[in-house]
């Protein structure tokens, strides 16, 4: 592309908006011309992200109070909470892409999207919408004008069960057992993500209950034959950043380790961001970057599937500037090559 692309990050103070103005400002491809965040207007953005001091002079703004305004805009990204995208994004000019960070669009479903979100549905606007798992929707993701980004839980499960679905060969019950860091619940303190109370503790929520359960089992619907029982349990980790998912299951044949690599190497062949571990993933590896690693062992019939990502870039934002390169046509991996720290 000759021409940068023209952005807008609404919800930019929080830590998704964070994540994507951190990306954004060093993405070749990329001009950030409007970054929004009501309590904050008229702050420079470096009052609020501090990392991101001399790097940007952005200033917060109101959110525009008519979305057609955006008109000089190409693409707009959604860092807001859940609820709201779904009254803005119709209200965007017709050229305008967007992707959404949130919920609002990532399940097809009105009943059961009322039942985890208690919101209305967004109807036939819903069908404009393609779910933004890169790795696995890339072709669709390419065509397409609205992205619903996908949550950080369902990115990590998915990218760990996608191939076994893909291949036929499981039977029986699925159990997930996911953990994750605290800057998953968002910026604002609460009592359940305070660093005191956090730090040394370690507990489940949400059993049987979590909002990406039915957007999981959906996309894995479109991935292969999956009509599987499916245990989905989450728990909180006393670190700030990282997912680690570890999933069970049993197979139709049995299968040695060297046929789980063969079988999950194949699968993501030219995929950059999925890394293989030969033990088991380390969220301390994947921290601040996009990278997804996993780890495959077997015994016999019985396989477990580890996999590790950073919630707020692989799981978030990174995923949505992979997105959006896919989107305009450009290497996919533009502005994303970054490692993670050690340690």
């Amino acid at each position: 592309m000759n021409e940068k692309i023209k952005i807008a990050v609404l919800g930019g103070s929080g830590y998704g908006g964070s994540e994507l103005l951190r990306i954004l400002l060093f993405h070749p491809n990329a001009e950030i011309v409007l970054v929004t965040a009501n309590e904050h207007a008229g702050k420079p953005v470096v009052d609020v992200h501090r990392n991101l001091n001399g790097l940007t002079n952005l200033v917060f703004t109101p959110a525009p109070d008519d979305m057609s305004a955006l008109s000089g805009i190409d693409i707009v990204f959604f860092a807001l909470p859940h609820g709201q995208a779904l009254n803005l994004i119709p209200q965007l000019p017709f050229a305008t892409r967007a992707i959404d960070l949130s919920g609002d669009f990532r399940i097809d479903d009105p009943a059961t999207f009322k039942q985890y979100y208690k919101l209305d549905h967004a109807g036939d606007l819903q069908s404009g919408f393609v779910y933004g798992l890169t790795e696995t929707n890339r072709e669709a993701i390419k065509t397409a004008k609205y992205i619903a980004n996908p949550g950080c839980f369902a990115t990590a499960t998915l990218l760990a069960l996608a191939p076994m679905v893909k291949s036929g060969l499981l039977d029986g019950k699925i159990v997930v057992d996911a953990k994750t860091g605290s800057s998953g619940s968002g910026a604002k303190a609460a009592p359940n993500t305070h660093h005191p109370q956090r730090s040394n503790s370690f507990y489940a929520y949400k059993p049987f209950a979590h909002q990406h359960v039915p957007e999981i089992e959906q996309h894995l619907r479109s991935v292969g034959d999956f009509d599987n029982d499916f245990v989905f349990m989450t728990h909180s980790l006393p670190v700030s950043r990282g997912i680690f998912a570890s999933c069970y299951m049993e197979t139709k044949l049995h299968m040695t380790n060297e046929d789980l690599v063969n079988l999950y190497k194949h699968f993501y062949e030219g995929s950059f961001f999925i890394r293989w571990s030969d033990g088991s993933p380390d969220i301390n590896w994947v921290k601040n970057s996009n990278f997804c690693d996993i780890a495959a062992h077997t015994s016999g019939r019985n396989v477990v599937v580890f996999a590790a990502l950073d919630n707020l870039v692989k799981g978030a934002a990174g995923q949505a500037v992979q997105n959006m390169n896919l989107m305009f046509g450009l290497e996919e991996t533009t502005g994303l090559i970054f490692a993670g720290g050690n340690p």
